[in-house]
């Protein structure tokens, strides 16, 4: 039973993530490419973060209903930030110098993007991304409370009934989780770093 709901976590944490990047990178480029919007979304996703992650679960579980839907919204509306940020950050962070070359050699705005410009975001998005994961990893507890499941369940059940084993079993099964994630992300992290530092 314990494991199912640890699995039940990794399922909600994966594919909220997953989606997190799928809105998020596409947000950050734009961001990044077009000036008129780029204010409105920045400053979008940085209020999202401000909004506790409870409330911003409870808002949306009013509007779509309890589940893991409204959790999987709710962690991705969440884990925006550090994804869009990361990405327009990366995206506007490359030497002018190497923009000019792509553009010396033809490249059009979009071959520019894709092959030269994405690449050598990547390591910053990838960065933004570890954050988004680690985050959604202890958001995603509060699931249990809008029909989600997962850890917080056995957390709540073990606070409610005061069971000290089942409050121990899911706070450290958390850790756990968060910080393989951490680490696992933080050595890809720092091989895509010294790779990049290698081509230059």
């Amino acid at each position: 039973m314990n494991a199912q709901i640890i699995l039940e976590h990794l399922y909600i944490v994966l594919v909220a993530v997953i989606f997190t990047i799928l809105v998020g990178l596409p947000l950050g480029i734009l961001a990044y490419t077009n000036k008129r919007v780029r204010g409105i979304i920045l400053w979008g996703v940085d209020i999202l973060q401000t909004i506790p992650a409870l409330a911003l679960l409870g808002i949306i579980m009013v509007l779509f209903g309890a589940g893991k839907f409204t959790v999987i919204l709710g962690l991705l509306l969440y884990s925006l930030l550090p994804v869009v940020q990361n990405t327009y950050r990366g995206l506007n962070n490359i030497e002018p110098g190497i923009k000019e070359a792509a553009r010396g050699m033809g490249m059009n705005w979009w071959y520019r993007l894709i092959h030269v410009e994405l690449p050598l975001a990547f390591p910053m998005i990838f960065t933004g991304i570890r954050i988004a994961t680690v985050t959604a990893v202890g958001v995603a507890v509060f699931a249990t409370f809008v029909g989600g499941g997962g850890l917080g369940s056995i957390i709540y059940r073990g606070i409610h009934i005061q069971n000290m084993s089942l409050i121990l079993f899911g706070t450290l099964s958390l850790m756990v989780m968060a910080v393989l994630f951490d680490s696992v992300m933080a050595f890809i992290e720092k091989k895509l770093y010294h790779e990049k530092t290698a081509k230059h």
